[in-house]
């Protein structure tokens, strides 16, 4: 080619070299039109000062002015035309040692240039591409729609038995007191609507209201509008569910919402949803070890799981018999998943699509082997910020995609829009950055710690840890009723254990709360678990809505004069024990949990 005058930068490039090819091609996407890229056995003749086998050992950038260039500098300065990337010209330039440390690499990588393209063409594929998260986006909130919708829909199911006026634990009551208690400050510590009106009809009318918007999401119309109600509707149940809302499905939900609610201005916040990601898994993992429970250390904790977990499925049953060896690989398959995978999200494109599959098989195993309700489908979602527009779109019906297109884009910001949401963004790594450091290492920064104590009522940047430590035994609570104190009748509720013969149930993706919150009052005692007597008491008063969360009402007429609940070990049975008595369950009564009472008090 000729060349008469530069009026763009130059780089030059070993066109032999099928590692420099890949790159290249990478970076004309990055540079545009901005930077001419050619090989040096077109134009090597063109700049007679510059030895061939300078243009051999490395690229060569040739400015307009006549500045040359060479290695991880030329790179660099070609890349900084696109201002998104001039921050590692930035850092080249002006951090100590960066620049020594980036010519070293590049050196290193320069001289075993078929070795490393084998590796980008493991890592990346046959090409590098920019990627685009405009389809990911679209998706994400589209299924994300469903997720709210099955959340609003459970809850708002069960809602008026819970934390109605003739609820379990009334919300009126519970806001009440946290106005005695705290004041002003009340109002800030538990963030609701309902601060205006406890009614039952406003609890059921803000359920409806967001099973309505979560529909509005789902069709993609009003998005922003739409992901804000929602979140500021769920926001306002949490604090009013009490102790029926106080699970880390529910806080993740929150924290995914606000995060959609940035992702609606910006898809640059993909990252955001990669390190709650991170966050999530990784200290699902961090937090077994760290509690020193032997029953993970040792590998033998899905020995009990499956059937000391709240609400296992069928499948649970089976899993359990498997033998030894599989429990024990299970297991450390499982901290393989959660303790090495997610350091792969921040990795290059093929190995985030395998921690995306690593991180899918887990929570699809743990959905068919435990009722999570919608915990499963969430941490799954999260995982389609893993992938690329390119990947889904061979997956996407065309049909869908032409229909949809318009939908795929959003409207550039304004400044003042990006920088909030860059300053929000920054707020959010810097906290969950304490968090780890925390969970793992034990150190805190007050600064942070005292901002995530300010902010922790919204729930917009949360730690989790689950199963921290694995329960072993299986006590449940069997609550019965009686006329005359001799003979009772127990009361079956719709999905936790209780008839032996009975089958374990499948409920999720809905969520049965008092059923879940049995599970944790069995691990303490009464004392412990007021709400528990507050039910016990409902169940005297024959109160609807309450009788209304169980399967079975011995007492279908009035009410019983009395009411006590026995506790029990459960165990699943064995092949052998099943085909002979036809139980799921066997179970040894342990003694009282509620001595018998009634509403006299006696």
């Amino acid at each position: 080619m000729e060349i008469k005058k530069l009026d763009k930068p130059f780089l030059i490039y070993d066109g032999d070299c099928a590692f420099c090819r890949i790159w290249i091609d990478h970076w004309k996407v990055l540079t545009g039109s901005k930077v001419v890229y050619v090989p040096f056995q077109e134009v090597a003749d063109k700049f007679p000062a510059i030895p061939k086998e300078e243009f051999q050992k490395s690229v060569i950038l040739i400015m307009p002015g006549g500045e040359v260039f060479a290695g991880a500098e030329a790179v660099f300065r070609a890349l900084a035309v696109n201002r998104k990337k001039s921050w590692i010209l930035w850092l080249y330039n002006y951090l100590p040692g960066f620049s020594w440390i980036s010519e070293l690499a590049y050196n290193f990588i320069s001289r075993r240039r078929a070795f490393f393209y084998r590796i980008t063409r493991w890592f990346w594929g046959k090409e590098i591409k920019p990627p685009t998260y405009f389809l990911v986006r679209w998706l994400f909130l589209r299924i994300f729609g469903v997720i709210y919708l099955i959340a609003f829909v459970s809850f708002g199911w069960q809602i008026l038995g819970l934390i109605g006026a003739g609820g379990i634990l009334p919300a009126n009551s519970f806001l009440e007191i946290i106005q005695q208690r705290f004041g002003l400050e009340g109002y800030w510590l538990a963030p609701t609507i309902f601060w205006l009106n406890a009614g039952d009809w406003l609890l059921v009318a803000v359920s409806i209201i967001g099973a309505v918007f979560s529909l509005v999401l789902i069709t993609g119309f009003w998005e922003k509008l739409a992901l804000l109600v929602l979140f500021l509707s769920y926001l306002s149940l949490v604090p009013v569910g009490q102790i029926f809302m106080s699970y880390q499905w529910d806080i993740l939900l929150l924290e995914v919402g606000f995060l959609a609610i940035l992702l609606s201005y910006s898809v640059s916040v993909t990252w955001l949803f990669r390190l709650l990601l991170f966050k999530f898994i990784f200290l699902s993992g961090a937090v077994k070890l760290l509690s020193g429970d032997p029953s993970w250390r040792n590998l033998t904790a899905l020995n009990y799981h499956y059937q000391t977990q709240p609400l296992p499925t069928i499948l649970a049953w089976y899993a359990h018999q498997l033998p030894e060896w599989f429990q024990r690989s299970s297991v450390l398959v499982m901290f393989f998943i959660q303790l090495a995978v997610p350091f792969l999200i921040f990795a290059p494109r093929r190995l985030r699509f395998f921690a995306a599959g690593s991180i899918v098989t887990l929570e699809a195993l743990i959905l068919l082997t435990g009722n999570y309700n919608f915990f499963n489908l969430l941490t799954t979602l999260l995982c389609i910020f893993l992938l690329e527009d390119s990947i889904l779109l061979r997956w996407t019906p065309k049909a869908i995609i032409r229909f949809f297109k318009k939908s795929f884009s959003i409207k550039r910001g304004s400044y003042y829009g990006k920088l909030a949401i860059g300053v929000i963004s920054a707020v959010i790594v810097v906290i969950n950055s304490s968090q780890l450091l925390a969970v793992v290492f034990g150190t805190e920064i007050k600064p942070v710690v005292k901002l995530q104590e300010i902010i922790a009522p919204f729930r917009v940047v949360n730690t989790y840890g689950l199963f921290a430590t694995m329960t072993t035994s299986r006590p449940e609570i069997i609550l019965e009723g009686s006329n005359d104190g001799q003979n009772w009748k127990e009361y079956e509720f719709k999905y936790k254990p209780g008839n032996l013969k009975r089958a374990p149930q499948w409920a999720a993706p809905y969520q049965p709360r008092l059923d879940w919150q049995m599970w944790f009052a069995a691990l303490g005692t009464f004392r412990q678990n007021l709400w528990f007597v507050n039910f016990a008491k409902k169940i005297l008063e024959g109160s609807e809505p309450v009788l209304a969360l169980l399967g079975k009402n011995p007492f279908p007429d009035r009410p019983p004069r009395y009411v006590r609940a026995q506790l029990y070990d459960y165990q699943f049975t064995n092949f052998e024990e099943k085909q002979k008595t036809g139980d799921w369950w066997k179970r040894k009564l342990l003694g009282n949990y509620l001595p018998p009472f009634n509403l006299s008090g006696q």
